[in-house]
């Protein structure tokens, strides 16, 4: 049965990058007609720079979106060639999945996905500008001469607002290597008073595969069995691929520190500031002079791909040198290049002017996610994305759109550091950004949010089932534990010695036994006949009441923490506050209250420069103006 576009759509999403893919996805999901903009449509979802999904604290992004009914963990576990856990070695708070995916299936069922997707639509375009009636948005103006209304727009430009490639000194407008600049769409939002601030990013050259002497490198292989990114998912789809290590040599350094006045960073032809945790291999070889060596991981492009990403050399230099480079790393004697690395310049919107659910503070009905807010990564993107398609549903119906706190979710402090902090640099999630990461684990992400991601209407009844009916599991095997007295008998503290742990002297519970250090379920279910039932709980609900056993105490004492961040965050701040008329507050500090105009104490204690004092003051003044009845 064919479907007819309607006349005027309720959202329109410039982009379809990883963050528009997600906020039309999660937008139509929640019943919206949706129209998604894209200058090409084969490079939907592209992976731009590395074919690769997750990584440290990314991968928290990835499992909290798949948690709350997102695309890109089902889309990376469908079209992953390798699966990593980063950080095995420490505890569950900072593992962090990682995973090679085929760069060309990857946007390809992202495609499918989107073209399937029920209320929504898309074209090839470039939108060129913003229609507007009575200062909100109506419509968008395209570069082939139509006018679409709509009721709300969300822009995911990526790096393609005034972008500028720089290989050397050369430098040609694109937003991506062979794709065109968004030119008039910057000078707009320029014009509706959005600042704007340069950026700058970059990429490694590719290698054909036929051209490296890989048999000699060590391999690097993924996991045995993966863990996958989705909730949902049981394995990989896809054969798994193996990586290669080589390394930088103090010939490499040499061939780079001769050819300096060569790179565009550093001849003063970039003005934009680059990422600080991502630097290229220039900066990497000046910044670090007493380094002879830099691990550089060969990873394949794909199954049938034939190229290599040599992850751990962006650069910006020219395309003889970046040859001459290549070549000194181990089994790239003989590599030949087939397209460059290159640098990218462009514009971002300073995520000040954003509220909380990204929606523009100057333009109602425009919100805007991914790297035109400041951030760097696919990851960080696409969670943008979910939340700003989400928020923009909400606004529509004229509901408060959700927004989630620095206690619920890496994406709740990814946002609150964005639109209360701001960036002069390109965003990247650490797990040390996160004060509650004891809580907010990538294991549990699930358990945090899908219920929210329910309520919210994008997660669906096959995900539900499949949530509550590992939840259910969890909490049986909980009571179970706690009910069950483990007695110091003979056989009981034999095989507890076995184990390499202390005999008891008195009767626990099975799940005060399950909390030391080297004891999991399978041990335990030997130490008594009732506990047999918990062979068959599935691993995914195993993990969860080891890791919860292991945790309770550093839990309680974080859930603690959280309450007193609540209790600041219940503390609201009219919109319309002005703060002039509080007394003691220094002119600084009230000009940056009135540029971020926080929601709360709590957000408002979070701004650069706010200091305890300054807030000291806001909470009294709201205290007696709250007594006062204003």
């Amino acid at each position: 049965m064919s479907r007819r576009p309607p006349d005027r759509f309720d959202l329109v999403v410039v982009g379809a990058g990883h963050a528009g893919c997600e906020a039309a996805l999660a937008a139509a999901r929640l019943g919206a007609s949706v129209l998604l903009v894209t200058l090409n449509l084969d490079h939907l979802a592209a992976l731009s720079c590395n074919p690769a999904v997750g990584g440290l604290a990314k991968g928290h992004l990835v499992r909290e979106i798949d948690a709350l009914g997102g695309e890109m963990a089902l889309n990376t576990d469908a079209t992953g060639i390798q699966f990593r856990v980063l950080n095995r070695g420490k505890g569950p708070a900072v593992w962090s999945s990682r995973a090679q995916v085929d760069i060309d299936l990857y946007p390809r069922r992202m495609r499918e996905v989107c073209l399937s997707q029920r209320g929504l639509w898309l074209v090839e375009d470039e939108v060129v500008g913003l229609e507007l009636e009575e200062g909100r948005v109506a419509g968008v103006r395209t570069a082939r001469g139509r006018r679409i209304p709509c009721r709300a727009v969300v822009l995911t430009t990526g790096t393609f607002l005034r972008g500028v490639i720089h290989v050397g000194l050369r430098r040609q407008p694109a937003g991506r290597m062979g794709d065109p600049p968004a030119e008039r769409l910057a000078l707009q939002l320029q014009e509706l008073g959005h600042r704007l601030i340069r950026l700058k990013t970059g990429t490694t050259p590719r290698l054909d595969m036929r051209s490296l002497d890989l048999e000699r490198l060590p391999q690097q292989w993924g996991d045995r069995p993966p863990r996958m990114f989705s909730f949902l998912s049981r394995g990989p789809v896809l054969e798994q691929r193996c990586c290669w290590i080589t390394h930088t040599t103090p010939e490499t350094h040499r061939i780079i520190r001769a050819n300096l006045d060569q790179a565009p960073m550093y001849a003063g032809v970039i003005t934009g500031t680059g990422a600080r945790y991502c630097p290229s291999i220039e900066d990497k070889v000046v910044r670090f002079p007493e380094k002879d060596s830099h691990q550089v991981f060969l990873e394949p492009q794909g199954l049938h791909s034939g190229l290599v990403y040599p992850n751990g050399i962006p650069t910006s230099l020219p395309l003889e040198v970046q040859v001459e480079m290549v070549r000194t790393l181990p089994g790239c004697e003989h590599a030949h290049i087939v397209r460059p690395g290159y640098a990218v310049e462009y514009d971002m919107s300073d995520p000040l002017d954003l509220t909380p659910y990204l929606m523009s503070k100057l333009v109602p009905g425009l919100f805007m996610a991914g790297q035109i807010n400041g951030t760097s990564g696919y990851e960080e993107a696409a969670c943008q994305g979910l939340m700003a398609g989400v928020g923009a549903v909400f606004w529509l119906r004229g509901e408060e759109p959700p927004v989630l706190d620095r206690a619920q979710a890496y994406i709740g402090v990814l946002i609150d550091d964005l639109v209360t902090r701001g960036t002069r640099e390109p965003y990247r999630m650490f797990t040390s950004r996160a004060e509650y990461r004891l809580s907010l684990r990538e294991d549990n992400a699930d358990l945090r949010l899908t219920p929210l991601g329910r309520r919210w209407g994008l997660v669906d009844d096959r995900r539900w089932q499949v949530f509550q009916a590992k939840r259910a599991a969890i909490e049986r095997a909980w009571r179970l534990l706690g009910e069950v007295r483990i007695r110091p008998e003979a056989g009981v503290n034999d095989h507890l010695r076995q184990l390499g742990t202390a005999p008891l002297r008195q009767v626990v519970s099975a799940r005060e036994l399950l909390r030391r250090p080297g004891l999991g379920l399978k041990e335990l279910i030997p130490l008594h006949p009732a506990l047999a039932e918990l062979e068959d709980l599935a691993p995914e609900a195993a993990e969860q009441v080891e890791i919860r056993a292991h945790y309770q105490g550093y839990e309680e004492r974080e859930r603690r923490q959280v309450e007193r961040f609540r209790r600041q965050e219940a503390v609201s701040i009219p919109p319309e506050l002005d703060y002039e008329q509080i007394p003691g507050l220094s002119r600084e500090v009230r000009e940056k209250l009135a540029r971020v105009r926080p929601r709360n104490l709590g957000q408002a204690g979070r701004i650069s420069g706010v200091t305890p004092a300054a807030l000291a003051i806001l909470s009294l003044y709201l205290h007696r103006r709250g007594k006062a009845g204003h």
